[in-house]
């Protein structure tokens, strides 16, 4: 008698789970297919934003250096929208699904509160990595698509998020920083880039013409179309700065595009070695005289007679 109750009893549990499908099924899954709609048409909608604001006010492509560094910051302000309206949606769109589960959302959204608080309370290093986050993005002080030093590791910054900033190194190791432990952040392309050059050469040589062959390589590289648009300004000399033990030191730097200093300064020591082997210039290396002093004379005799 149990064994038929049981069994009354399971066939009338798969029949309202059975109702309950035909019921809010295709609510459940019409819900489902509108929010992934609307995710669909926020990314859209995002990108075509993206692309309308990367454009100048007269409709034209962005060229210019200064539309370059107001793209950075308008795709890692899109990126951050994207993810927020994601969030929000979803939120939304879960909420939904659970109410028409029979789910009672009040007391859930109540609970969802108090944990959240006690959650804040125990979490401090996270909410402070919320809030740096925001001022950093705020404060436009990297941007996607940068290379910077952070805590002393430098990378191209590959995402910002308000809670990690992620850098990848020259040999592609990847760095994540969560935003509350950022002490230093050095912006290597913001606006425009530069490369200081230490030119050494051998002390008997003019510093005056080699200024001036200095400037005239870069003026070179100028007027050559693979690097014209690179360079921004004409060569700064400083001056010689130092009498190191070998060479005269003669800095200069190049203001370039963002990101283009490392290849301008590659091609630009290539091209000054050539013409300073053409000028007859010396780019000296280490040298070691030994003096032995008046009494060594001797010495340097014998030497000499025994060389004979």
């Amino acid at each position: 008698m149990d064994q038929v109750k049981f069994e009354l009893d399971f066939t009338k549990l798969s029949g309202d789970f059975l109702e309950f499908l035909i019921v809010a099924g295709p609510r459940i899954l019409l819900t489902l297919f509108v929010f992934l709609v609307l995710s669909l048409g926020v990314k859209y909608a995002i990108h075509g934003m993206e692309l309308l604001l990367s454009k100048k006010i007269t409709g034209q492509p962005v060229e210019k250096e200064h539309d370059e560094e107001l793209k950075k910051r308008i795709r890692t302000l899109m990126v951050l929208l994207r993810k927020a309206a994601y969030l929000i949606l979803w939120g939304v769109g879960i909420t939904i699904v659970l109410s028409q589960l029979g789910v009672n959302i009040g007391p859930l959204v109540a609970t969802a509160g108090v944990l959240g608080l006690g959650f804040s309370f125990g979490a401090q290093s996270l909410v402070k990595d919320f809030i740096s986050g925001l001022f950093i993005i705020l404060e436009n002080q990297i941007r996607l698509g940068d290379v910077a030093i952070i805590n002393g590791t430098g990378g191209l910054v590959e995402a910002i998020n308000l809670r990690t900033i992620v850098l990848r190194d020259l040999s592609g190791v990847v760095h994540i920083f969560p935003n509350g432990t950022i002490n230093t952040i050095s912006n290597m392309t913001l606006g425009w880039s530069g490369y200081v050059f230490d030119i050494g050469v051998a002390y008997k040589e003019d510093t005056d013409r080699v200024s001036d062959v200095m400037k005239e390589v870069l003026e070179g590289m100028r007027q050559d179309p693979k690097y014209s648009a690179m360079i921004l300004e004409p060569m700064e000399i400083f001056g010689v700065d130092d009498f190191a033990d070998s060479a005269v030191i003669v800095k200069a730097r190049v203001k370039t595009k963002p990101i283009k200093q490392w290849e301008v300064a590659r091609e630009y020591r290539r091209r000054l070695k050539k013409t300073f082997d053409e000028k007859g210039i010396e780019i000296p290396f280490p040298h070691t005289s030994i003096y032995f002093g008046e009494a060594s004379k001797a010495f340097r005799v014998l030497m000499e007679q025994a060389q004979k």
